[in-house]
């Protein structure tokens, strides 16, 4: 790429180079991707003179951080045998990919890989626990468990209920109550509290350039230029 907009084809539409005049050369390169990583050069291009620097781009994936997660829907929906989803995501990481698994022995089977937990009485038809996988090509980390806890075993009209981290207990009295059925436990009142962190993604580059104090006379004819190598 150069100030006359003659620029690299694979660097097209995602760079440019910004003269500030005083303040110096800025340039910007969007959309980064890992392939990008590389030496780059930066030129004055005068008469019989060209002033070059280089600068070294490395880009890398932004870790995951522990993620978090909460239901999308009222957890007392769970009391009246209705569908839930549990929704996981992490604040920080690129190209996240979420998986579910279910804790079991002697070893933790894939559940669903999705970033979003379905539960509903056709799949809770005993106590289980559930947690989130959030990885990318540089870490993963778990959030806590969602445990679940199935009063009435059912396929259409089941009680169950479920507890997380970040999440008030509950129960289904109310509707253990009204239920034909046998309850096998009950306790105390349905509270809730939900709670939705915010999700980010970004890509982190590290720029390291070298031989920074040159200087351009602006009386002389010249144009910017970036190489790769």
């Amino acid at each position: 790429m150069d100030s006359d907009h003659l620029t690299n084809r694979e660097l097209r539409h995602r760079s440019q180079i910004i003269d500030a005049q005083r303040r110096g050369l800025f340039i910007i390169m969007t959309d980064l991707k890992l392939e990008d990583t590389g030496v780059y050069w930066v030129g004055i291009d005068k008469i019989h003179a060209d002033i070059m620097t280089s600068i070294n781009l490395i880009v890398t994936f932004v870790a995951v951080s522990k993620p978090m997660v909460w239901p999308l829907s009222s957890m007392g929906d769970t009391c009246w045998g209705q569908p839930v989803t549990v929704h996981c995501a992490s604040a920080k990481g690129t190209s996240v990919q979420y998986t579910w698994y279910q804790s079991t022995q002697p070893q933790d089977i894939q559940f669903q890989s999705s970033a979003d937990l379905h539960l509903h009485c056709g799949i809770v038809e005993e106590d289980s626990q559930y947690y989130c996988s959030a990885s990318n090509d540089v870490s993963s980390q778990h959030s806590g468990m969602v445990s679940v806890q199935v009063l009435k075993p059912s396929e259409e009209d089941c009680i169950y209920r479920f507890a997380m981290e970040g999440q008030r207990s509950y129960d289904c009295s109310d509707r253990l109550k009204t239920s034909t059925a046998t309850p096998l436990r009950s306790t105390g009142h349905l509270t809730e509290e939900p709670y939705q962190p915010g999700t980010n993604s970004n890509l982190s580059s590290t720029i390291n350039q070298t031989h920074q104090d040159w200087h351009y006379s602006r009386s002389e004819p010249c144009h910017l230029y970036v190489t790769s190598v």
